[in-house]
């Protein structure tokens, strides 16, 4: 019962395979630059405004300039979750929201809203108490001169929605301009 391959069964094989190969693999993906990259550029771009708004809040709250706002974590707006809330609908409105990069972008998304407003909110507390403790030690204890530890470090819970907003506002706007 052994088969006998001759020369044109195994050329006819190895071109079906072929064939059926690069079908399977379709197309070539067009390469596109990352200027014209929708989710890309609408969560840059939701950073960089979330950022520069936040010296004028800054100044609104404390009546003071602080240009090092434009490169601090903590503060109004949250660009951490305008950025990643400008790439989950920049991907839904690119895309479609039935597929997984959608799905994924939406649930990194809550992670680092969550972590915004909680762990990293509730650290940058427990650093505001303990810089308190620390001014009060008299001078000659060995902890008095160490440096005080960075308090701004996550976000209110109305930081983070404003941030989620401006993220949908970048967007919508993206989106719009670029279908025009």
């Amino acid at each position: 019962m052994n088969e006998i391959l001759t020369a044109a069964d195994v050329s006819s094989s190895a071109a079906a395979a072929a064939a059926s190969e690069t079908a399977s693999a379709g197309p070539s993906p067009p390469v596109s630059s990352l200027s014209t990259n929708l989710p890309f550029v609408s969560a840059l771009l939701a950073f960089s405004i979330a950022q520069f708004l936040k010296l004028f809040t800054n100044w609104f709250k404390e009546k003071r300039w602080d240009s090092r706002r434009l490169f601090g974590s903590g503060g109004m707006p949250s660009s951490h979750s305008a950025t990643v809330v400008a790439l989950a609908v920049a991907i839904g409105l690119q895309e479609g929201t039935g597929g997984s990069l959608f799905a994924v972008a939406t649930i990194l998304a809550s992670v680092v809203m969550y972590d915004a407003s909680g762990i990293r909110l509730h650290a940058g507390r427990q650093a505001e108490l303990l810089n308190q403790l620390v001014c009060e030690f008299p001078p000659e204890h060995p902890l008095s001169n160490i440096r005080p530890l960075r308090e701004l470090l996550g976000h209110t819970p109305l930081q983070v929605c404003a941030g989620a907003i401006l993220g949908c506002l970048v967007s919508y706007m993206m989106r719009n301009s670029s279908s025009i």
